[in-house]
């Protein structure tokens, strides 16, 4: 992991078409502007966490087994 530090207004660029931009320091809060094409995903990690979490519940809780979860891969090219 590269760790850099940012002041407010600065950025950094993520290959040739990524910028992230300190917008504001509110509160100990660092608010982040990122310039990106539409086709990459930006995702917070807690909600990919909690998406995580409730499918695998809910496979815990209907009984899906693995050859259920393989063939329903194959079925959407995964």
């Amino acid at each position: 992991m590269l760790v850099l530090a940012r002041k407010l207004g600065e950025s950094i660029v993520i290959g040739d078409n990524i910028t992230v931009k300190v917008v504001a320091v509110e509160n100990g809060v660092v608010k982040l502007g990122i310039d990106a094409p539409r086709e990459i995903s930006i995702i917070r990690s807690e909600l990919i966490e909690e998406v995580t979490k409730s499918n695998q519940a809910a496979v815990l809780h209907h009984g899906v087994n693995k050859e259920d979860i393989d063939s329903l891969s194959k079925l959407l090219g995964k």
